[in-house]
């Protein structure tokens, strides 16, 4: 039996957007971000580089992506052969970007995996990096309501985590909000989406139909691999009442 992180076995059975509010939410970040030419982007975790794609297209000055997988850093290199788009091996928390330097940050399904401290530990980074007024923008994963009790917090983070085989620590709105103030930013915008991320219509939103159709034929033939996000799936939707996904925009103060 497969023991391998959820999103990696999604990747590996060809799943290129995997965000808690997929390609939709994404585009409401980078719209709402509003990357222009002049802009020195930064992106916490690139993965495959869906959205780093997205980004290069709106050619800002210049682009770095912090990405820990070093054969995933190798193959986002291959992809950005232009001046000013760079891939450097580090830790989102304490990365090698100079301070002050950055007009753009963001990154999606980064700190939902995260510890609380852990988490507070990156948004600093993104305000170091930061210029002052610049902006900061994430996507990941929500708890509703608001008031949610700590036990089926507790219960959900467990599921979550048993069927993902990883980490898996969503927040309120409320709370994801008091983390980013508390390093110095000031949330101007907060959008939602339901957390469908395994459903078929969002599969195919994503994916594309042909997209969508390859990931099904490789669940098809790989049983372990199927079995785990059969389990991931059913998880999703026990809990699917007190999920969504969350893009906030916040300026440095």
């Amino acid at each position: 039996m497969t023991r391998s992180k959820g999103h990696t076995i999604l990747a590996k059975m060809g799943k290129r957007v995997l965000r808690p509010g997929g390609r939709e939410l994404t585009l409401k970040l980078l719209e709402n971000l509003e990357i222009g030419s002049d802009d020195h982007v930064v992106e916490f975790g690139p993965g495959r580089g869906f959205t780093a794609n997205i980004v290069l297209k709106l050619q800002p000055a210049s682009y770095i992506g912090i990405e820990r997988d070093e054969k995933a850093a190798d193959r986002l290199r291959e992809k950005l052969k232009d001046n000013g788009r760079n891939i450097v091996i580090g830790n989102a928390a304490h990365s090698s970007v100079p301070s002050g330097s950055a007009d753009k940050v963001f990154g999606e399904a980064i700190l939902t995996m995260q510890a609380t401290h852990r988490k507070a530990e990156i948004i600093a980074e993104a305000a170091r990096i930061l210029k002052k007024g610049g902006l900061y923008g994430i996507h990941e994963l929500g708890l509703t309501p608001v008031d949610i009790s700590t036990k089926r917090k507790a219960q959900i983070q467990r599921e979550l985590a048993k069927s993902a085989k990883v980490n898996v620590r969503p927040l309120t709105v409320y709370e994801w909000s008091q983390l980013l103030e508390d390093e110095g930013f000031e949330v101007i915008g907060t959008e939602f989406n339901p957390m469908h991320l395994l459903k078929p219509r969002r599969l195919i939103e994503d994916e594309g139909f042909l997209g969508a159709s390859r990931v099904m034929f490789n669940l098809l033939t790989h049983k372990p691999e199927r079995k785990q996000i059969k389990r991931m799936y059913h998880a999703f939707k026990e809990q699917q009442r007190y999920l969504n996904a969350i893009a906030m925009i916040t300026r440095k103060k």
